[in-house]
């Protein structure tokens, strides 16, 4: 059996010098029982993927609202984008792959509902910016409730600092974590012009033509060019780094998505609709705290919280169909006596 000391001894003997290593993890918040097959961050892995809260991704929105297709990406599809060139990017640099894999597939866990628009409505009733990913670390920190009861999924220090840092300002203090924060980013940033065209909201002519001659022309040509620049400016490196060159390019194409799909496109009827109904179940929740589902309530004295916190975990369509049960009448029947 290939057990966790001899998986811990093969990292030492065969990760880069710079490589986060299993033996040597800072530990967890809580003491914990060590498996003696699965590494730390496998283990921290494996907790994420049978979560409650990583389920509930394949119903939640990356961009588009409600998209009538089968091949328009989800939370959870974009978090298996992000893992994949992760790990691709972390397995050629001799990094911890386990660990790319850990952060990469929690990054996530605490986005809203309908994606941004959620976003902006938790953060119009919350006073203060709701940021998806504090969220996240409240999820495998506290809200997350496992089979044996407990709260949370008292994960790694290294896996919590790469779900908190994966974006802002702040850099993951490992290397493994610095590489989610850029494959996030490499990810949403070529599947969002896939979609979009898929979508008719943009065509192809309508990319930036400069931008194209650096990236490509191309889903996979764009996302090749992207991380063998990671890979080629982080070789041996105290950090993760790309070259300015794709490193522009790369910003130049975000900023046109932002421009032309995030911000002007043809869903922003249905994001107006989505913002009311969250807004509705806010309020409805406010006024009805006692319909509340208890385990929002048993740890967070503040009701405010506990709502964001019930709305924040809500798929795309559970949302909708509490919409429809709380606010749209339904016809009856009276029986003939």
């Amino acid at each position: 059996m290939f057990s966790r000391i001899e998986q811990e001894k093969w990292e030492q003997e065969k990760l880069s010098p710079a490589a986060a290593l299993s033996s040597e993890s800072r530990g967890r918040l809580k003491d914990d029982i060590k498996c003696d097959i699965r590494t730390i961050f496998q283990h921290d892995r494996d907790r994420i993927l049978h979560s409650k809260a990583f389920r509930r991704l394949k119903h939640k929105t990356q961009v588009f609202i409600a998209p009538e297709g089968d091949h328009y990406r989800t939370r959870l599809t974009h978090t298996l984008e992000v893992a994949q060139i992760a790990r691709t990017i972390a397995r050629a640099l001799k990094l911890n792959e386990d660990l790319v894999e850990a952060i990469a597939l929690g990054h996530d866990l605490g986005h809203t509902p309908f994606g941004h628009a959620g976003e902006a409505v938790l953060s119009e009733i919350s006073d203060k910016e709701f940021q998806h990913n504090n969220q996240s670390l409240r999820v495998v920190d506290l809200l997350e409730k496992r089979s044996n009861g407990r709260r949370g999924l008292n994960l790694s220090i290294e896996v919590r600092d790469g779900i908190l840092k994966h974006t802002g300002e702040d850099k993951p203090f490992t290397l493994e974590g610095q590489i989610v924060k850029i494959a996030d980013r490499i990810a949403y940033i070529n599947h969002d012009i896939d979609d979009a065209l898929r979508a008719g909201l943009i065509s192809a002519n309508d990319l930036p033509r400069q931008t194209m001659e650096i990236l490509g022309d191309t889903h996979s040509k764009r996302i090749n060019v992207m991380v063998r620049d990671i890979i080629k400016e982080s070789w041996q490196q105290s950090e993760i780094k790309r070259s300015n060159k794709v490193k522009n390019a790369s910003s130049d194409l975000r900023e046109f998505l932002f421009a032309n799909v995030y911000i002007d496109s043809k869903g922003k009827n249905e994001v107006a609709k989505a913002k009311r109904l969250l807004k509705m179940l806010y309020k409805h929740f406010f006024e009805n705290i006692d319909l509340l589902p208890e385990e929002y309530l048993e740890f967070e004295a503040n009701k405010k919280t506990a709502i964001i916190d019930y709305i924040a975990g809500m798929t795309d369509r559970y949302a909708i169909n509490l919409g429809k049960e709380l606010f749209i009448p339904t016809p009856w029947l009276q029986k003939n006596n």
